[in-house]
């Protein structure tokens, strides 16, 4: 089928073209490549490549990803006794003579990518879905994910909390949005898209803020800090804030008290979480039943705690591999009986506003530890994952695992 004429506008070709863009793994971009070409990596599908993805503006993506892939396309082609395109020994040749491995990537280098937000048939009506059905995000984004440059990088949480937003975008729509931890500001665009009222992201690193402001200024969005700014009422116009959660103040955030509050991948450092959980509990209006958050609390009596259900009983401490080992029915804290339920979340005015979360559970005594925190603030943790399950709207990105990350929703008791 790909050998009749691949289209960048149609699957295969468009998966290929959006996971190049959104500089997926190497190994991901050949598995794409080959199912282009019917399990192979043809010439068409060479020229495709080269047409589409890397003679292109936007494919002049960072030397070290692009070096990579070029690298394996031109084995994968060879090993299969297939002919290679001169264009791409060109274009390796020149890569290899101009940078040395050790040069690619230094320090906090940044790359632009551009996460497309495919969506599928029956999603059509979606205020959020453009009459192309394709949303494409730049970002400026590291590189070095793990040395220090975390708040830079895209997370799945945030994918996944993006895919929330634009797939349920009437939750949003006319509301007062705060995001916490907001990263790259992945998803405070995706609020912009689906309208809400008033979007305001925040982020406790200065570099990760300054970075968050270019990639809004890259989506056409105008950022503002004082209030003559926020009193011109623009349509595109987004606050960015320097929040860390340890110095937020009740009066600095009750200047905000948004209708939504939104985290993702939030719950993940175990001496942050007394801070998290008081900021939580203020723009829920709950702070005066959470002594022990405002001292810190000690938490070392809960990491051995376990995580049950019906299904999976005695997770241990430690990286939850199985995802459903906090899923259907109810997730209880072994010795503190706390639990979260899974049901649909009613409707909410201002009186009672709501929090999402998206995460991934990577240790469980630190989710349990979250728990106990969130019961004494007062606070209810609802499960779901299942009630509200966005649309695919990545199925390019094969890198991405929807699967471990889990949807909470935090409401005053």
């Amino acid at each position: 089928m790909a050998e009749q004429g691949l289209d960048p506008e149609t699957p295969p070709g468009l998966h290929l073209v959006s996971a190049f863009l959104s500089m997926e793994p190497t190994d991901s971009l050949i598995s794409l490549a080959r199912a282009c070409g019917g399990s192979a990596v043809t010439v068409t599908v060479q020229r495709f490549i080269w047409d589409h993805c890397i003679n292109k503006p936007a494919g002049k993506g960072h030397a070290s990803h692009m070096k990579n892939f070029l690298k394996k396309l031109i084995v994968e082609v060879e090993s299969n006794y297939g002919d290679v395109l001169d264009e791409l020994y060109a274009q390796y040749a020149a890569y290899m003579a101009s940078f040395k491995d050790n040069d690619l990537i230094i320090g906090n280098a940044r790359a632009c990518k551009c996460i497309s937000f495919l969506f599928p048939d029956g999603c059509f009506e979606l205020p959020t879905c453009p009459k192309s059905r394709k949303l494409v995000v730049p970002l400026q984004c590291s590189l070095n994910m793990l040395a220090g440059d975390t708040g830079c990088s895209i997370w799945p949480s945030s994918l996944f909390l993006s895919e929330f937003v634009l797939s349920f975008p009437d939750i949003f729509s006319g509301k007062s949005c705060f995001e916490v931890g907001s990263g790259v500001g992945l998803a405070g665009i995706c609020l912009a898209h689906a309208k809400a009222s008033k979007v305001i992201l925040t982020d406790g690193d200065l570099s990760s803020l300054a970075n968050m402001k270019l990639n809004l200024e890259l989506n056409q969005l105008r950022t503002y800090t004082d209030v003559l700014e926020r009193a011109t009422g623009h349509p595109r116009m987004v606050k960015c804030l320097f929040l860390p959660w340890e110095s937020a103040s009740e009066y600095e955030l009750h200047d905000f008290m948004p209708d939504i509050i939104l985290g993702a991948d939030v719950i993940y450092d175990p001496s942050c979480l007394p801070h998290l959980v008081r900021v939580l509990a203020i723009l829920l209006h709950k702070v005066d039943s959470c002594p022990q958050i405002q001292k810190g609390g000690d938490h070392n009596s809960l990491l051995d705690n376990k995580c049950v259900d019906g299904q999976v009983n005695g997770a241990n401490k430690g990286n939850l591999s199985d995802s459903n080992a906090v899923s259907d029915g109810k997730c209880i804290n072994e010795c503190g009986g706390k639990a979260i339920y899974n049901a649909a979340p009613k409707g909410r005015s201002r009186e009672h506003p709501v929090a999402y979360i998206a995460s991934v559970i990577r240790n469980i005594g630190t989710f349990n530890y979250f728990l106990a925190l969130a019961d004494e603030a007062n606070l209810r943790i609802t499960d779901q994952t299942k009630t509200l399950r966005p649309c695919d709207l990545l199925p390019y990105m094969q890198s991405y695992d929807r699967s471990s990350i889990r949807l909470f929703t935090v409401l005053s008791k």
